[in-house]
């Protein structure tokens, strides 16, 4: 049942600290031993049960981390019993254990909520892998609803989320330079959060009541900008019918944040710099300064020190820009800040939607959780925004997500209308249709198929016999034969 002996020790005594409580429901007594004694080796305290009802009445009496479920069991379903464990116990984690290791056996076990699908006999280092990581989710899970009580003390910041140590490093910095006139530059991915930055710092500064006036420098021609940034006078270009202010005039003793400002031409650099110098500008086509008290938060997902090595970016620009400098983490590095983020996105999307608050399933979160994010806390926020607007019941669950995200173009895909199939049969399928996409894109010419795969023509050709791929049809040539 298990690629190890082991031995039985003690449970843990008063001065040990458990690493997780974890019940067993199983009807055999040698695997619940074994189980058991694997468990207690790495510090987990451990219950038992011998059926279903009695794992129920296990979970109604104490709460437990994890719950280990064998699928067959004496007096019920598996699946039936983890339907009664989710209503419940919802918040619980519950890892499927069987010998009967079919993939439907495995889907049906994901979509009752189990977080994971374990066949015996069991590997002990994986299946101690999946139990500390399933039972790590769950106890991020439990201190989310602690955190909700102190998100507007602490770890909610305006609208910045994130109980994760590169953000609380954030949270501080912050709170450090917001009341002072120091210029800021934030660094960070697109879709990292840079304008919340900024207008929290705007928020918790003297100029909370003053204008905060946010532009994207990238987005516009370099005529465009400086006649946004600067203002213009009556005819200083043809369609300039009118004297307009520009920003810098509008964020008079409020901020002004400039994001993307690598991406600036290298002549409006230089009057931004001169603006940081002198606090004074002149209107396009003036010929009068205008005194300015404006405060520059500027961000930028570029690395300007490598945009001054290539002549992209002003030197001296750069070191007026960095006087202080946030660095904004991608998500990828901070997921424990996921479900904190997942909760807020919920909430604001039902709000604006007019929907009644839902929740989001363990099995929706341990995918987004898995998922990297390239988009960052813009991508997540998108997502939660789809699923909200998608979801006609109370629960966001997996199929409410993008298939990048679930996976549904994985390798598990390709079971399609095929549940019963076994893993042989699953890894045929994958090595037929791969081989024939393989062969379709060399226009079947199996010589440039077989190098392309790096093994011999010999090979090839005895996996296109016994897979029984049809060539009937293709116009090859091989060596001048068909």
């Amino acid at each position: 049942m298990s690629d190890a002996v082991i031995s039985r020790r003690p449970t843990n005594t008063p001065d040990e600290v458990s690493a997780g409580t974890i019940l067993i429901i199983d009807d055999e007594y040698e695997i619940r031993e074994s189980l058991q004694t694997l468990l207690e080796l790495e510090g987990y305290t451990v219950e038992v049960a011998i059926d279903g009802e009695d794992g129920l009445n296990h979970i109604a009496a104490r709460p437990f981390d994890l719950v280990l479920l064998d699928f067959a069991l004496p007096d019920r379903n598996g699946l039936e019993v983890l339907r009664d464990i989710r209503d419940r116990a919802p918040e619980l984690a519950v890892i499927m254990i069987t010998a009967y290791g079919t993939v439907e056996n495995a889907v049906n076990a994901i979509q009752g909520g189990a977080v994971n699908f374990v066949q015996k006999p069991w590997q002990n280092e994986k299946l101690l892998a999946d139990v500390s990581a399933a039972i790590g989710r769950r106890r991020a899970e439990e201190e989310n609803v602690q955190l909700r009580r102190i998100l507007n003390k602490r770890y909610r910041f305006e609208n910045i989320i994130g109980k994760s140590e590169p953000m609380q490093k954030i949270y501080d910095l912050v709170q450090q330079v917001a009341p002072s006139r120091s210029t800021i530059l934030l660094n960070g991915e697109s879709g990292t959060g840079k304008e919340l930055i900024a207008k929290a710092i705007h928020m918790n500064s003297p100029r909370r009541d003053r204008p905060f006036i946010p532009v994207n420098t990238g987005s516009m021609p370099a005529d465009l900008l400086e006649s946004t940034l600067f203002g213009h006078v009556k005819g200083a270009f043809t369609s300039a019918v009118a004297s307009k202010k520009g920003l810098f005039e509008v964020a008079d003793k409020g901020t002004l944040f400039l994001d993307e400002i690598g991406t600036m031409s290298m002549e409006t650099q230089a009057k931004i710099l001169r603006v940081l110098q002198d606090r004074k500008f002149m209107h396009l086509g003036g010929i009068h300064e205008v005194q300015v008290d404006v405060r520059i938060v500027a961000a930028t997902n570029v690395d300007l020190r490598t945009a001054v090595k290539e002549g992209k970016f002003r030197e001296d620009l750069y070191y007026r820009l960095n006087v202080i400098t946030v660095d904004l983490p991608p998500l990828r590095s901070r997921k424990e800040d996921i479900p904190l983020l997942v909760e807020h996105f919920v909430k604001k999307f039902c709000e604006e939607n007019d929907k009644p608050m839902v929740n989001v399933s363990a099995a929706a979160l341990h995918a987004l959780m898995d998922y990297n994010f390239p988009g960052n806390v813009r991508e997540l926020e998108n997502v939660i925004e789809r699923a909200v607007v998608l979801t006609s019941g109370q629960i966001i669950t997996p199929d409410l997500l993008p298939d990048n995200i679930v996976g549904r173009n994985s390798a598990l895909s390709m079971i399609g209308s095929r549940p019963d199939a076994s893993l042989f049969d699953i890894m045929e399928d994958a090595e037929r249709r791969i081989i024939g996409e393989m062969l379709e894109k060399c226009a079947w010419n199996q010589t440039e198929a077989a190098k392309r795969f790096r093994i011999p023509l010999s090979t090839l050709n005895q996996k296109i016999k016994r897979l029984g791929i049809e060539l009937e049809k293709r116009s090859i040539r091989e060596n001048g034969t068909a």
